[in-house]
């Protein structure tokens, strides 16, 4: 199981590191990280919500929120932006080092 959520949302943070900006590569997939952790605080009571209303059948709301985090990954995957030939160094460091004047 471990290796099929490895493959999935494994290349996800490698993902947000080629999207952000050179200046902000080292706490951009943090920061989207921990912004992820807030939204799906929600999670667990927008689940009992939905288990409730299907006659506390917890599978329907584990099935249908698996389903639509997984139509919006697709979605933001193939509408959204590559970073296809994009320099991933910052204009002013090369190497750990200033470039000279």
């Amino acid at each position: 199981m471990q290796f099929m959520v490895q493959g999935a949302w494994g290349v996800i943070p490698a993902h947000l590191n080629e999207l952000s900006p050179a200046e902000a590569r080292a706490t951009f997939p943090g920061v989207v990280y921990q912004l992820g952790n807030l939204f799906a605080a929600v999670n667990t009571t927008l689940q009992a919500g939905i288990a409730a209303h299907f006659h506390n059948d917890l599978s329907i709301a584990l099935a249908g929120v698996a389903g639509v985090v997984a139509i919006a990954v697709a979605l933001l995957t193939a509408f959204g932006v590559e970073a296809k030939g994009v320099r991933l160094q910052s204009s002013g460091i090369h190497a750990g080092h200033q470039k000279p004047e």
